[in-house]
């Protein structure tokens, strides 16, 4: 676990790595602990949720995983797709490109476009942001989103420095350098950081929520021969619905006064640049009226 700071905002951020997943001879079932890790923080935040004192507990659901894809260039391996069936109906699957600085631009561009018609063709379910927004912003946010997916990262520790002479994080070939951090035009890390941390953290919950969470307990009450019809678990549900949608129309409402506040500033910048600009003119019409006027007097005294 650590805690990273986002513009004075701090939050804490537990990633689990699989290393070596995927390596063995005989890799048949061998997402089976992976799935089960998942279904037991599900198991966990459920038991959680069925005390009388609710209070004071994490959530230790998985509410993101990074499926990395090797950039062979070609199509999804057979494995890649079972796993991704597997993990997508439980956790929001983000799929990324690994090592993408292995492929050009355009073999890059072509190995994005057979992995989504795998993922299309095999109704594996990634994470999918809602494209429609009555905000503009997340309209456009998200929408973005989902072209860059999968997501194509170049990963470094070190420094180098770019065309421009500026050392950036990424890596030195005898051709030329790689920028892996901040440059879009090489890779997708800023919009993959962009996703995970800032513009779309609080939809990863709640899809989790939502979505992969309420689906495995109507699965685990089921297969226990339990239903969700009880009196005092709808009126909660109907409580947090209710809470959602006031929620929902505050984040709106507040939305709509920053947009006015921030067309306000925009005028009242407009009004100030113009009248910088009127002034100016006015000083430099003065300046040449005083250059005008030393070179009358130039002539005069020359008399």
């Amino acid at each position: 676990m650590s805690e990273i700071e986002e513009k004075n905002f701090n939050v804490r951020l537990t990633i689990v790595d699989t290393p070596g997943f995927g390596d063995y001879v005989d890799n048949q079932n061998c997402w089976v602990p992976i799935v089960e890790f998942i279904d037991e923080q599900h198991h966990g935040y459920m038991q959680h949720e069925s005390r009388a004192n609710r209070k004071g507990g994490d959530d230790i659901r998985v509410h993101v995983c990074l499926y990395f894809i090797q950039p062979t260039g070609q199509n999804l391996r057979a494995l890649d797709i079972e796993v991704m069936k597997q993990l997508g109906s439980r956790v929001n699957l983000v799929p990324v490109i690994a090592k993408a600085d292995t492929l050009t631009s355009a073999d890059l561009l072509a190995f994005k476009n057979r992995i989504r018609d795998a993922i299309s063709n095999h109704g594996i379910q990634i994470y999918s942001p809602n494209p429609q927004s009555d905000d503009e912003e997340n309209t456009r946010r998200n929408t973005s989103v989902m072209s860059a997916m999968p997501f194509s990262v170049i990963g470094s520790e070190i420094d180098v420095e770019n065309a421009a002479g500026e050392k950036v994080r990424g890596r030195q070939y005898l051709w030329g350098s790689v920028e892996g951090v901040e440059n879009e035009a090489h890779c997708d890390f800023k919009k993959l950081r962009n996703l995970l941390i800032r513009t779309h953290m609080y939809d990863l919950i709640s899809t989790t929520e939502e979505v992969h969470y309420e689906n495995y307990r109507a699965q685990k009450l089921t297969s226990e021969g339990r239903s969700d019809d009880d009196p005092a678990l709808r009126q909660r549900k109907l409580l947090e619905s209710k809470m959602k949608e006031e929620e929902e129309a505050l984040r709106k409402r507040f939305t709509e006064q920053v947009r006015m506040e921030e067309t306000r500033f925009r005028q009242w910048e407009q009004r100030l640049i113009s009248e910088r600009d009127r002034l100016n003119k006015d000083l430099e019409q003065q300046h040449k009226n005083v250059k005008v006027l030393e070179e009358t007097v130039d002539n005069l005294s020359r008399k």
